[in-house]
């Protein structure tokens, strides 16, 4: 994991020096995201979560916290964007949702406390005012640093403070996992390409030109949009639903039309077509997850329905 950082840190490092970024601003920026980057990942090896939250129990989570709060202040002082109001909303955002669940105590995974943390930090991401919290450069990683902080307080939380078993938060490979992975994009592509191109929601439509820019993309989108919500929505919520509901079968539906009306505002609201093509997507998301027990795996079906939908359609 930390050779997987360490290279993908220099690699935009470089292009970043290559399109002209330098100076304080950027430093300041970088040592954020490192930070951010680093604990996304460090988590994702090989029973490092557990030796964690073994060792450092509940105050390893209220740490972590801190120490996102802090690496958002080195951006915010280094960037020369810092504001009492942006500190104090980047501060409830790493800071709330740790308060809240701390008053479920030492109850299993799956109270309202839970749930409604969950809610928090998907409507943070969502509909939060990320261009303003982070400015520099001009808006353009207010996306990427968002989701990152977001998924930063959510492991400090469920996987320090919370200790919530079988979220499968981990990069690794397992038996006949290629079958599940290939097996849930090739079924969905089946159903999806038929279904959205009926509905007017997709027009095939390929980017041949923009075909040098794959595999930046594919990284992209597998990072900083698949394995965050796979781990919302796999490997919390459905996690989570299937033990309050003790059925699995119910919590991997629900969470599958959860997922599909997360998407309703996508391009337009009420997209109810984007509802109805995700929802089914997160059953084929769900399936793989349960099946193999990690984020990874459904995260690559996501990554690949993504990617394969930016490169060959467009919205109809």
């Amino acid at each position: 994991m930390l050779g997987l950082w360490a290279g993908l840190c220099l690699t935009g490092t470089l292009y970043a020096a290559w399109q002209g970024y330098g100076g304080r601003d950027f430093a300041a920026t970088l040592t954020a995201f490192a930070f951010f980057f680093l604990v996304t990942l460090l988590f994702a090896a090989r029973g490092v979560a557990d030796e964690l939250a073994t060792r450092f129990g509940p105050g390893g989570g209220i740490a972590l916290g801190a120490a996102v709060f802090l690496a958002y202040l080195i951006y915010g002082l280094g960037t020369n964007t810092f504001t009492f109001a942006r500190a104090g909303a980047a501060g409830c955002m790493v800071f709330a949702p740790m308060a809240l669940t701390a008053s479920a105590e030492r109850k299993p995974g799956g109270t309202w406390q839970d749930f409604l943390t969950l809610a928090g930090v998907w409507a943070a991401v969502k509909f939060g005012p990320s261009r303003w919290l982070w400015p520099y450069p001009s808006g353009r990683l207010a996306y990427v640093f968002t989701v990152l902080l977001a998924l930063n307080v959510a492991l400090a939380v469920f996987v320090l403070l919370r200790r919530v078993d079988g979220i499968g938060y981990s990069i690794g490979w397992g038996r006949h996992w290629g079958f599940f992975v290939l097996g849930s994009f090739v079924v969905y592509g089946c159903i999806a390409i038929p279904l959205g191109t009926a509905m007017h929601f997709i027009a095939f439509a390929p980017q041949w030109r923009a075909w040098s820019s794959l595999l930046f993309t594919s990284l992209g989108i597998f990072f900083f949009t698949a394995w965050p919500e796979e781990f919302l929505f796999r490997g919390l919520l459905q996690n989570m639903l299937a033990r309050s509901c003790k059925s699995d079968l119910a919590g991997w539906w629900t969470a599958s039309v959860l997922f599909g009306f997360s998407h309703i505002t996508n391009l337009g609201f009420p997209n109810w077509r984007y509802v109805i093509l995700a929802s089914i997507a997160g059953i084929f998301y769900g399936w793989t997850w349960r099946k193999t027990g990690s984020i990874f795996a459904s995260a690559i079906v996501h990554a690949l329905v993504d990617v394969t939908w930016h490169f060959l359609f467009r919205a109809g």
